[in-house]
């Protein structure tokens, strides 16, 4: 066996070949849309990855770590695709197989060298969210820089809704969950999290906790590392095994796609190839858990929202009604729909600190469409949608917020009290 098939990318191969070029994907890619470049479309960088398996192109080569750097891994082209090309596994796959190759700015290294260290992640989450509590990052968002940028991005972790309190009043008659509490979302969007905990007591649920968990990975796996990835999977897998849960809920559309795929990532493990598969299949998205159980009607929101669907949630795991049916729960609230709402907006994990003026393209065709919508509230189930989304409506000077569908149900139960 050659050095080239023994590389991550090259055991993708069935799903390399799967791809007949035909061509649907190109709308999907909101880098192609953006840059216009066949090689920053997926069937161009799947082209470049039939060269890095039979040795035609090299690692080393800086188009190739280029063109696919700038993928967003929004997966879009996935939903796109008649011929089933697991795009996010073959870019994951390519990454990794580049890893030793290409260079990450420093920036990139350093924050997925921290989520690696729970200790370490959680004392820079607690200073972020002091941080974030002050007016310093409102006033320093006008700054036309990057700093600029990544002080909006935390100025819009703070929840644009009055938070009244209520007591959930569930009977505990449906399953037990384990919630994914996660780095960043447990870090910076610490209430949107016990609003998930409050909104599935309400519906009926009842909690395990699940000690020992941390990041789910799926950062890592993104970057192509995937060592480090699967080592922060066996520690959530052990956690929930532990928990005795009937159900893995997750309000991060990022997070739930990596836990669901946690199969695929240890499916050459003989030791958690099985669990793992176990724990994936049974994750669910927050509003799939909600949409099941009604959900509940709270009290009256009248607020012009509309939803802005989330990659790894309309794509990766294909929950595109339940949300919607979760806003359908609160009275008076007036949905409007978003144009383009399943293109990404430009976050995708760490690539807005990789790549940032093709994440600033692909934002402002986002933003765009929102302003266009009049909504004073743009709903969506991912952290860094809400800061990337945010931090745009920030710097663009526009009126309208962010805000999590969770934290808008629980709003309105509070309201409803």
């Amino acid at each position: 066996m050659t050095d080239n098939m023994a590389t991550p990318l090259a055991r993708e191969q069935r799903g390399l070949d799967a791809c007949v070029h035909c061509g649907f994907c190109l709308q999907a890619c909101p880098t192609y849309l953006a840059l216009e470049d066949e090689n920053d479309s997926p069937r161009g960088r799947i082209v470049l990855m039939h060269g890095l398996v039979d040795g035609t192109l090299s690692p080393h080569d800086p188009d190739v770590q280029t063109h696919l750097a700038r993928c967003l891994g929004c997966r879009g082209c996935e939903t796109a695709c008649p011929s089933g090309v697991p795009y996010g596994h073959l870019l994951e796959a390519a990454r990794a197989t580049l890893d030793e190759a290409r260079r990450l700015p420093l920036a990139g290294k350093a924050l997925l060298w921290l989520l690696r260290h729970p200790r370490l992640w959680r004392i820079a989450m607690g200073i972020s969210r002091f941080i974030a509590a002050s007016p310093f990052p409102t006033l320093a968002s006008r700054l036309p820089s990057r700093y600029g940028f990544a002080m909006a991005m935390l100025a819009s972790t703070d929840v644009p809704l009055e938070r009244g309190r209520y007591t959930p009043d569930g009977d505990g008659s449906r399953e037990t969950v384990a919630t994914l509490l996660g780095c960043v979302m447990e870090g910076l969007f610490t209430e949107t999290n016990r609003a998930t905990e409050r909104v599935l007591l309400h519906n009926g649920y009842r909690l395990a906790a699940a000690p020992g968990q941390g990041c789910c990975g799926a950062l890592h796996a993104h970057a192509g590392d995937l060592e480090s990835a699967r080592t922060l999977a066996r520690r959530n897998i052990a956690a929930f095994e532990r928990s005795n849960a009937d159900l893995i809920v997750v309000n991060a559309a990022g997070c739930g796609a990596m836990v669901k795929e946690y199969g695929h990532l240890l499916r050459d493990d003989p030791l958690w190839a099985d669990r793992a598969a176990a724990i994936g299949a049974k994750t669910r998205d927050v509003t799939e858990v909600l949409a099941a159980a009604g959900p509940v009607c709270g009290g009256p929101l009248p607020f012009r929202v509309t939803y802005d669907a989330p990659c790894h949630l309309c794509h990766a795991q294909r929950v595109t009604r339940q949300p919607l049916e979760v806003l359908e729960a609160i009275p008076e609230l007036v949905r409007v729909p978003l144009r383009d709402a399943e293109q990404c907006c430009g976050s995708a994990g760490i690539y807005n600190l990789v790549e940032p003026d093709t994440a600033d393209a692909v934002l402002d065709t986002k933003l765009a469409n929102i302003h266009a919508t009049g909504a004073s509230l743009v709903v969506t189930g991912n952290p860094g949608c809400l800061m990337q989304i945010g931090a745009g409506l920030v710097r663009g000077g526009m009126t309208a917020r962010a805000i999590h569908p969770v934290d808008l149900l629980d709003a309105s139960y509070a309201a409803g009290d």
